[in-house]
């Protein structure tokens, strides 16, 4: 199968042939030819398959024909990232058509967005929060929409941002087409779709699980030594961008500082940060300035990078959904990706259900022998990965006896080095992999 199939547009297809598109994907080849009947969709597909094309080629297709520079199309997304990417595909895909789109959130000035709107555009993709604003302020007209899409529907529930959409649902024209798209359908989804839906068809490509394509190995280690197994294997892979997620944003923040100290490109991408600090770590990342990426579970949504070959979870999330949205970042368009997360033994109920779901799918490293403490630098390592010599710190000054005077430590932070190395040289700052299948249910390997 392929796009000329769908009889769309002259202008869409040549399109789709400049973006790169050969053949559609699974989400793509069901959705199309139903939404372009006009009927309401329910999409169920993982993170990665193509959900952002599947509704906006029939969109662009259907929004051919009628009115100019009324928003008769809006798609409402939980992270402003997401809505950036939804907006350049939209852009991409109808530069040959005369329509028009315009990105709407929050983080940013609100006055160079009304102006857009004052100008007249066709599809809007926006955050709940911001799209409010600008109906309170009566800058947007949102009487002539047509299709109301939901993307990443169970994300933005997560987020609490439902009493926000139902809001705005009821701005708009109870005649309409409404899709929504999620990578899972948790009860709250289900609850919607009977609200805002009429008689959705459902089209769900595999389970609400990891995608096929990637790879999963569990690393088990304490806290303590997370940051030394991270670099022992950023030191072991040659290809590709990392993408490393943790549970705070204060720890995205130190993750990526160390990593930057010790030499690795690396920057960090979290909630605190201003929306242009958020785009330029954002775009570093995508044209390589940055091979590595340390992100929270915000960031992970709008994330639309290829050639991602890793995936580290240096913090275990919390459910399935959320290790499948992490995940859903690499092997993404049938490539393959590798998965890979750091468990410690408070992590006993996520690791039982993350296992639960992977099955057989899931493999686990030993960590014995690679987190004994750091690993001093090899010669050369830091010029290789920085392009610049290592400078040394300068010596302290000769006292007048011709001696150096020892650095300074308190008793207190002495005995606790000591007692950290004393742990690490007995191997006590790991699981062994027997523990760590204990914790998630599974026997025991065969030695």
């Amino acid at each position: 199968m392929n796009f000329e199939t769908f009889n769309l547009d002259s202008r869409l297809n040549a399109a789709v042939k400049t973006a790169g598109y050969t053949s559609p994907t699974p989400i793509q080849a069901k959705s199309i030819p139903l939404i372009l009947t006009g009927k309401d969709l329910m999409g169920l597909a993982q993170t990665g398959t193509g959900k952002t094309a599947a509704f906006a080629l029939p969109i662009l297709q259907r929004l051919l024909k009628g009115p100019r520079r009324k928003i008769r199309a809006l798609v409402i997304a939980p992270t402003r990232e997401l809505t950036e990417q939804t907006h350049k595909v939209f852009g991409q895909l109808g530069r040959k058509t005369g329509l028009s789109s315009a990105s709407i959130y929050g983080g940013v000035g609100i006055q160079p967005q009304i102006s857009a709107l004052r100008r007249g555009v066709d599809v809007i993709s926006a955050c709940p929060g911001r799209l409010l604003d600008h109906v309170q302020r009566g800058t947007i007209d949102l009487s002539h929409i047509e299709v109301l899409v939901l993307d990443e529907a169970d994300r933005m529930f997560d987020m609490g941002f439902l009493p926000d959409i139902k809001k705005i649902v009821r701005h708009l024209p109870v005649s309409r087409q409404t899709l929504l798209f999620s990578a899972t359908m948790p009860a709250d989804v289900r609850a919607l779709t009977k609200q805002i839906q009429k008689d959705p068809i459902r089209v769900q490509i595999g389970a609400s699980a990891p995608v096929d394509t990637v790879s999963h190995t569990f690393y088990p280690v304490e806290s303590q030594s997370k940051s030394a197994l991270l670099k022992t294997i950023l030191d072991r892979i040659s290809t590709g961008s990392v993408l490393v997620f943790t549970r705070t944003k204060h720890r995205s923040k130190s993750v990526a500082r160390q990593l930057e100290k010790s030499g690795y490109g690396a920057t960090a991408l979290h909630g605190n940060l201003s929306q242009n600090k958020r785009q330029k770590a954002l775009e570093g990342f995508r044209v390589g300035r940055y091979r590595i990426l340390v992100a929270t579970d915000v960031a992970a949504r709008g994330i639309d990078v290829r050639g991602i070959s890793h995936v580290i979870n240096y913090d275990i999330p919390d459910t399935v959904d959320a290790y499948t949205h992490r995940t859903g970042r690499t092997g993404r368009a049938c490539e393959t990706g590798d998965a890979f997360t750091f468990v410690s033994s408070q992590d006993k109920d996520p690791v039982r259900s993350i296992v639960k779901c992977l099955g057989s799918k899931v493999t686990y490293a030993a960590t014995e022998g690679l987190v004994r403490g750091e690993k001093p630098l090899e010669k050369n390592a830091f010029r290789r990965r920085t392009g610049r010599p290592r400078v040394k710190p300068a010596a302290a000054p000769i006292r007048a006896n011709g001696k150096r005077p020892k650095p300074k430590m308190s008793t207190s932070r002495t005995k606790a080095a000591k007692a950290k190395a004393r742990r690490l040289s007995r191997g006590k700052g790991t699981l062994g992999a027997d523990l760590l299948m204990s914790l998630a249910g599974q026997p025991k390997q065969a030695a």
